[in-house]
C-alpha cells in the first residue's frame, strides 16, 4: 500500500530520514553495480583521487541517476522545486572489512548557509546489519552537537570525528534497503555505521542536493549542478553535464507517494526512461554517511 507524500514528508521532518523509497528494479541496480566495478577495474582497484569526488561529473550514468525523476521527486517535496546536486560519492564497505563510521553529522563539516541539505542514499547492493549499514537516531537533527576528531585507525571518516556527547545507541534505527531502494536523510542527522561481517561488498551512493537559495559559506565559492527548476541565486559555479536521458511525467491529478509503482527505471542513451509520476566511502574531509 503507498503512502501519500504527505504522510512521508511528516515522518522525515519528524524523525529526520526516511527509506525505503524504491528508485530502481533489483536487476538495474546489480547493473550499476558492474558499471561502478568495471571502472574499478580499469583504474586498478577502489576508487581513488579525483574519480571519488563528484564522479556524476565523469560518469554519464550516475548523472543520470542523480536526475532520476523518482528520486527529485522526493527530494522536491522536502527541499521545493529548486534543486542542485552539491557533491555525489560512493560508499563502499569491502567483505569482512573491520572499516566503521562513528556517530556524526553532517553538517559539522560542510560549511553551508542553512541546514537544508538532503541525502538520499541509493543502494547499488543491500544494505544488512551484518554488511554494515547506516544506523540514525530518530529526532536527533533538531540541533547541532559538538564533535571531536578521534583519528580512529579503522574509522572511515578523514579525521575520525564523533560526536562529542554520548549517543543512545539503543535508540537506532538500521536502515534496511534491498537494491535500488534509497534511503533520504538530513544534514544534521545522527547517524553511523559499523562494520561490514558479510562475505559480499555494501555498495551505496550518496547524493547531496540543496535548494538554491543555500550557499557557501566555507572556503572558496563551490560548484553544483542544477537538476530540477531554476537557478536564480548561482551562489555556486554552474556544473554541467550531456542532455539528460530523463523526461519528467507528472500527472497533476495523480495522488503524490513516494512508493508509487515504477513505469520504468535508468535507461542508456536513447532509450525513453520514465518513471513513477510521483516518489517522495571513501574516506572524505567532509565526513560520511
Amino acid at each position: 500500500m503507498s503512502k501519500p507524500a504527505s504522510s512521508a514528508v511528516e515522518r522525515y521532518r519528524r524523525d529526520g530520514f526516511y527509506f525505503p523509497v524504491p528508485v530502481l528494479a533489483p536487476g538495474e541496480a546489480l547493473g550499476l553495480r558492474r558499471r561502478l566495478e568495471a571502472v574499478e577495474a580499469e583504474h586498478g582497484g577502489r576508487l581513488s583521487g579525483e574519480i571519488r569526488h563528484k564522479p556524476h561529473l565523469l560518469f554519464t550514468w550516475l548523472a543520470d541517476l542523480a536526475r532520476h525523476p523518482a528520486i527529485l521527486d522526493a527530494v522536491e517535496d522536502v527541499l521545493g522545486p529548486n534543486l542542485l546536486v552539491w557533491s555525489t560519492s560512493f560508499f563502499i564497505k569491502e567483505a569482512r572489512d573491520a572499516a566503521y563510521v562513528s556517530w556524526h553529522q553532517d553538517a559539522t563539516y560542510w560549511g553551508l548557509s542553512a541546514p537544508d541539505v538532503l541525502t538520499a542514499w541509493v543502494a547499488f547492493t543491500e544494505a544488512t546489519v551484518e554488511n554494515g549499514a547506516m544506523r540514525m537516531v530518530p529526532g536527533s537533527h533538531a540541533e547541532q552537537l559538538e564533535h571531536r576528531d578521534t583519528f580512529a585507525p579503522n574509522n572511515l571518516l578523514s579525521r575520525g570525528q564523533e560526536i562529542a556527547v554520548e549517543v543512545d545507541e539503543a535508540r537506532g534505527v538500521d536502515v534496511l534497503l534491498r537494491p535500488g531502494e534509497m534511503s533520504l536523510h538530513h544534514v544534521r542527522m545522527v547517524h553511523g555505521s559499523p562494520a561490514n561481517r558479510s562475505d559480499d561488498r555494501r555498495i551505496g551512493f550518496a547524493i547531496r542536493y540543496v535548494p538554491t537559495y543555500v550557499r557557501q559559506i566555507a572556503g572558496e565559492r563551490d560548484s553544483a549542478m542544477l537538476v530540477r527548476g531554476v537557478d536564480a541565486y548561482r551562489h555556486f559555479a554552474p556544473e554541467y553535464r550531456r542532455r539528460p536521458t530523463w523526461r519528467r511525467r507528472r500527472a497533476p491529478t495523480t495522488p503524490r507517494s513516494w512508493h508509487s509503482p515504477r513505469r520504468s527505471s535508468i535507461a542508456g542513451p536513447g532509450s525513453s526512461a520514465s518513471a513513477s509520476y510521483f516518489a517522495l566511502s571513501f574516506r572524505s574531509s567532509y565526513g560520511a554517511e
